[in-house]
């Protein structure tokens, strides 16, 4: 199982080439998920009618990992754990991490320079 982070999604439906066969080959394997998190981004940045039927079809295709109890408790040692470091990477990429890290999956993503500073976190 993948992991794949909204940059990646968007980067998928608009045809962009980077990641693209990973993708494929992730959905088509039955290996792709996303977080909540990054499906609620996803829904609340589709605007027409087109681009929210666009994107139901595909999560069809995906398991959507849930923020349930002990995600969010992961989320906030995630946080916590950064800020005592001095730096943070905000309130969606720590819930999407300690998502990631609770289930222990990669996360395919383009923002490394966020998600690198989570420890234990695999990024592909």
């Amino acid at each position: 199982m993948i992991v794949i982070d909204t940059d990646v999604i968007i980067d998928f439906l608009n045809g962009k080439a980077a990641n693209q066969d990973v993708v494929r080959a992730a959905i088509a394997e039955g290996r792709a998920a996303v977080t909540a998190i990054t499906r609620y981004e996803l829904m609340s940045g589709a605007k027409s009618l087109r681009a929210r039927e666009a994107l139901n079809a595909l999560f069809q295709s995906l398991r959507t990992l849930q923020l349930d109890a002990a995600a969010a408790d992961e989320a906030a040692h995630v946080r916590r754990s950064l800020e005592a470091q001095g730096v943070t990477i905000g309130n969606s990429d720590s819930l999407v991490a300690g998502i990631v890290r609770l289930h222990g999956y990669p996360l395919l993503t383009r923002n490394k320079k966020h998600f690198e500073r989570v420890e234990g976190l695999a990024l592909l």
